[in-house]
């Protein structure tokens, strides 16, 4: 069956030549990235458990939690948490399938334990963190909707759709990859510096101003005097890290809360702040995407926790970015490209209602010219829209 993909033209502002720009990240320790980590971990686990026992995945969304701050005392050269960090884990789950019956809030219950101890090494997951599930099971009609068939494309549990776009602009790449350096490189050489972590670029013209909140671990930290070196340090390497990727003028300002005069700053025991200042909810920090974009279309669904067989505010948000980018990769003369995906409850996830697509060609290039390879590499991601899910099961695609 022909596939109902509509191509056109954009006639606007290239993204890199508008004035302003505004884009987004909250890093793994920041409690709505806890939350998003903890809904995306309890669903491969599921999904695990579920093939392990039936060969299947079955129905499941773990799209809802909340992280409720506990309450702490940090100081330098080491504090203690007062009052444990509260969480909330439901949504719902397959509970009994052909007549067994499945330990789903046991399984949930350890992957966010697992989870928690691999992004915060400092919580004590003993005593600092309180651990509550309560899933229940799905509505008749969408488990319905859900039923495994062989060989059959799955069928879309909601109405919805997903988006994405490409390429990444200077400030997108930045971002993304201060982000990660941090995560995988800085900490590890100083562990003073905290998981909880959200970086907002604003790019005015040509200057890029980096505005950075990181909490700092106390007992890694003796004194305000060495506190200020941590942030002379971020500042240096977010700094080396931006220039690498931007010819423009980049400020990095860090901590810009903090009064040290009165020692009032972004000291935490645990790494994160949801131990005592900030709660968190799923779905309510970065996109699939890892960030958080005004200047472009974005989805507010959650993508993190929804289950990878049918549920399009995961599948089709992972496809439609997997296709921008691939597409800006493979053909030239693309400037910017937008990906929307319309489904339809109870329709075959392959068969969205609207596949719209929109290029804005670089100057010298017609749509007409790249609209058949477009048109091909966005069938093709289509028929292979169950990759996706794959993916997803084995870790390889991030939701947050």
């Amino acid at each position: 069956m022909k596939r109902n993909i509509q191509i056109e033209a954009l006639n606007q502002i290239p993204l890199e030549k508008q004035q302003i720009e505004l884009v987004e990240r909250k890093c793994l320790g920041h409690p709505d990235s806890i939350a998003d980590g903890i809904a995306e971990s309890i669903s491969r686990a599921l999904c695990k458990t579920y093939l392990d026992h039936f060969g299947v995945v079955l129905h499941h969304n773990t799209d809802q939690g909340e992280v409720v701050a506990g309450e702490s005392c940090p100081k330098f050269g080491g504090g203690k948490m007062i009052r444990p960090i509260y969480i909330l884990l439901d949504g719902r789950a397959t509970k009994q399938f052909d007549g067994v019956t499945l330990p789903t809030d046991a399984v949930a219950v350890e992957a966010a334990h697992e989870y928690l101890h691999s992004i915060l090494p400092e919580l004590n997951l003993q005593r600092d963190v309180i651990i509550d599930s309560r899933l229940g099971t799905g509505s008749t009609d969408l488990r319905d909707v859900f039923k495994p068939k062989t060989g059959k494309v799955p069928r879309a549990n909601d109405t919805s759709f997903g988006v994405g776009h490409a390429p990444f602009s200077d400030v997108e790449t930045i971002i993304r990859n201060s982000a990660g350096y941090i995560d995988t490189k800085l900490r590890k050489k100083y562990p003073a510096i905290g998981q909880d972590i959200k970086i907002m670029g604003l790019r005015n013209g040509n200057t890029i101003t980096l505005t950075v909140a990181c909490a700092i671990v106390d007992k890694y930290c003796a004194d305000i005097k060495e506190y200020q070196e941590y942030m002379v340090l971020l500042n240096e390497e977010i700094t080396k890290v931006a220039k690498k990727s931007t010819s423009r003028k980049v400020i990095v300002e860090v901590n810009t809360a903090d009064d040290i005069k009165n020692k009032s700053v972004f000291l935490t025991v645990t790494g994160t702040s949801a131990e005592m200042g900030d709660d968190g909810s799923v779905g309510r920090g970065n996109r699939c995407n890892g960030l958080i974009t005004p200047n472009r279309p974005m989805s507010m669904e959650a993508t993190s926790g929804k289950n990878p067989i049918n549920h399009i505010g995961k599948i089709y948000n992972l496809l439609s970015t997997q296709i921008a980018q691939e597409t800006v990769k493979e053909v030239s003369g693309v400037e910017e490209m937008y990906v929307r995906l319309l489904s339809q409850i109870g329709k075959p996830i392959d068969q969205p209602l609207m596949a719209s697509i929109q290029v804005l060609p670089k100057k010298g290039t017609t749509l007409k010219e790249i609209n058949g390879e477009v048109l091909e590499i966005v069938d093709k991601n289509l028929a292979n829209v169950t990759s996706i899910t794959e993916k997803v099961i084995r870790g390889e695609l991030k939701t947050f």
